[in-house]
């Protein structure tokens, strides 16, 4: 598959640019729950297809993670605005997100892709809890 690079410009058809104005005005966590509502209302899936890597041995360098886990460590003083964190982020209702935040050291999200792991991460600790990425 093609990567677009940032600085390149991309040609929008006209019947869709309304709809890539206002994709390009959100947050990646917008755009994460935007999928998941696609995948949930059209019984599709947002993974990408495996493609043939490199062989085995072949000397190139070990691509950076693009998945993290997000570990709370604490939850800090603060500790309802960390559930809010988590409630909102992580999609759940108030007693779920309540019970992983009480549990802290736990881990909060498995196989997050990195910048939603570390927006997470920020907002948590802006709020005074403390969080590691795996």
């Amino acid at each position: 598959m093609d990567e677009v690079k940032k600085d390149e410009i991309v040609e929008v058809p006209a019947k869709f640019s309304k709809i890539v104005e206002e994709v390009e005005k959100m947050s990646v966590l917008d755009l994460n729950e935007l999928v998941k509502v696609f995948e949930k209302k059209f019984g599709v899936s947002a993974t990408a297809v495996a493609t043939a890597g490199p062989a085995a041995g072949s000397g190139e360098a070990k691509e950076e993670k693009s998945t993290l886990t997000v570990e709370l460590t604490d939850a800090g003083a603060q500790k309802i605005a960390i559930i809010k964190i988590v409630k909102e982020v992580l999609s759940l209702g108030l007693k779920d997100a309540k019970d992983k935040v009480d549990a802290a050291p736990t881990v909060l999200v498995e196989n997050m892709k990195k910048e939603e792991a570390e927006e997470l991460k920020k907002k948590i600790e802006e709020a005074g809890g403390k969080v590691n990425l795996k």
